[in-house]
């Protein structure tokens, strides 16, 4: 895969992108997806919490993005000031980490439909902290930290809904993420 060259439909999920990118479209221009995205919210890979009137106005704040197969979606370090995250929606993306020890990337999963990418920097602005590459042609709905602010004030009980179930999402990786350094300290200590 090259990493290096990132396409040109490969941007944040915007309402204005910069002069000279593509543009994305709403989410819900394509029923199929929509449906699709309301349905994948609703799963344990994503935020179960949410209700299926909830999922749809969260829908209704996407934008369509689609990565070709090799597209770099989300860049480790990367702290852009527009955050956002990616619902997929269809395809295979593999999420990497910078390896110290080796000029190539870690793969630490493979993702595929319902599952979220890039939650913490939507929430917290800060730089990503895995890179995610398509495997495959990827669709995805995306959410903008602009999108998100926009659903805090028309639909602010929704948007609580969505952020307690993001944080619901994060917490349960912390604590796996736990699990796993302590079974690897014992496993160090043998």
């Amino acid at each position: 895969m090259d990493h290096a060259a990132t396409p040109p439909s490969n941007h944040p999920p915007s309402e204005s992108p910069a002069a000279g990118s593509p543009r994305t479209r709403a989410l819900t221009e394509v029923p199929a997806l929509t449906e699709a995205a309301i349905e994948l919210l609703r799963t344990p890979n994503s935020l179960a919490m949410l209700s299926a009137d909830d999922a749809l106005v969260v829908v209704t704040h996407m934008r369509l993005v689609t990565f070709p197969a090799g597209a770099l979606m989300l860049r480790e370090g990367d702290q852009s000031p527009n955050s956002y995250m990616l619902l997929v929606l269809t395809g295979d993306v593999s999420v990497e980490m910078n390896d110290p020890a080796s000029t190539h990337p870690m793969e630490v999963s493979v993702l595929g439909p319902g599952s979220l990418i890039g939650e913490m920097a939507l929430l917290d602005g800060q730089a990503r902290s895995v890179s995610c590459v398509a495997t495959s042609t990827v669709q995805a709905g995306g959410l903008s930290r602009k999108a998100l602010e926009r659903l805090i004030d028309v639909h602010p009980k929704v948007a609580a809904r969505l952020m307690v179930a993001i944080a619901k999402r994060l917490s349960d990786r912390l604590r796996a993420a736990g699990e796993q350094l302590a079974m690897m300290s014992q496993i160090g200590k043998a």
